[in-house]
């Protein structure tokens, strides 16, 4: 009786994984394969990861996700009902709308905060990095002095500064966050970039007449985007917190728009009594932060191979 060869591993496993690979395609799938594998082994990782998608899928179904309007209410007969009343599955605020609906659309706000700040901060931060790193001199000397101007003032205050000298509004905010955000990516950069600034093959992209703005954008930047990309899921958390903070605060996102740090300013007053006004867009913003946290450190194990090795 003939026995049947073991099965082998499927063919796009073995080309995904090989270690000789053919061509450069092959070596990136590959690696993001790899990545993913770490990745995944990361259970809390994983929960963060559904938590964002959840966040992405909400916002961008929100209109069809809410069931009443997010700034229309009713002050006649929805004003300040509990959650679970009919119709109203986390309560309404003192102007009769729907919590529910208006943290759905508040999610929008959210992402748009957390996407605007990141596509400023980093590439500044990780431009300003690298080429302080790069060059060195006085270039270094003032690009870091620079940065530790911005880094010796607390983000939240010099955020408030300067939405107070913009003025108020989502634009003027998310403005004031980047400003105050890029400096620790500049400084995670241009660490990175002096571990292999006087690297060999550096040196051979140097020898073969390569420009130090190419060397920096072509061989550079790549080699630290990992550790950036990191830092910024980390960051997320204390983005969100931040934009509430200055939406509590009257100076982020005005009404009626339902930006989760005014929803929590707007119920402070019903606190003892309404809790679930303030509570609810309390506990959407620990949400959200918390999965950016648990996100940001399965990125941070996967991309580090020694990390994932402990």
């Amino acid at each position: 009786m003939t026995t049947s060869p073991p099965t082998s591993e499927p063919s796009w496993k073995a080309w995904l994984t090989s270690d000789k690979p053919q061509s450069r395609m092959q070596a990136r799938f590959g690696r993001a394969y790899n990545i993913w594998q770490r990745f995944a082994e990361n259970r809390l990782a994983l929960v963060g990861l559904a938590l964002l998608i959840g966040l992405l899928f909400v916002a961008a179904f929100a209109d069809l996700l809410a069931p009443h309007s997010p700034v229309q209410g009713d002050l006649r007969n929805a004003r300040l009902l509990p959650p679970g009343s009919a119709g109203y599955l986390l309560g309404t605020d003192d102007q009769g709308r729907d919590i529910l609906s208006r943290l759905i659309h508040g999610s929008r706000l959210t992402l748009f905060v957390v996407a605007l700040v990141a596509m400023i901060a980093a590439p500044v931060g990780l431009i300003v990095g690298t080429i302080a790193g790069y060059a060195g001199g006085w270039i270094d000397a003032v690009l870091m002095r620079i940065t530790d101007i911005f880094l010796a003032f607390p983000k939240l205050v010099l955020a408030l500064a300067l939405v107070a000298a913009l003025g108020p509004g989502i634009e003027n905010a998310v403005l004031a966050i980047a400003i105050t955000s890029w400096p620790p990516y500049a400084r995670i950069a241009r660490a990175e970039t002096l571990t292999f600034r006087n690297s060999d093959f550096i040196a051979s992209v140097q020898l073969m007449g390569a420009s130090p703005l190419r060397v920096v954008l072509s061989h550079i930047v790549p080699l630290c985007l990992s550790s950036v990309i990191v830092r910024v899921t980390l960051d997320m958390a204390g983005i969100i917190l931040t934009a509430a903070g200055l939406g509590f605060l009257g100076l982020g996102a005005q009404p009626p728009l339902p930006e989760w740090g005014a929803m929590i300013a707007s119920g402070r007053r019903f606190i003892l009594d309404q809790w679930w006004v303030a509570a609810m867009p309390g506990f959407a913003i620990l949400f959200v932060s918390l999965g950016f946290n648990l996100l940001g450190d399965g990125l941070r194990d996967a991309l580090d191979p020694k990390e994932a090795g402990q």
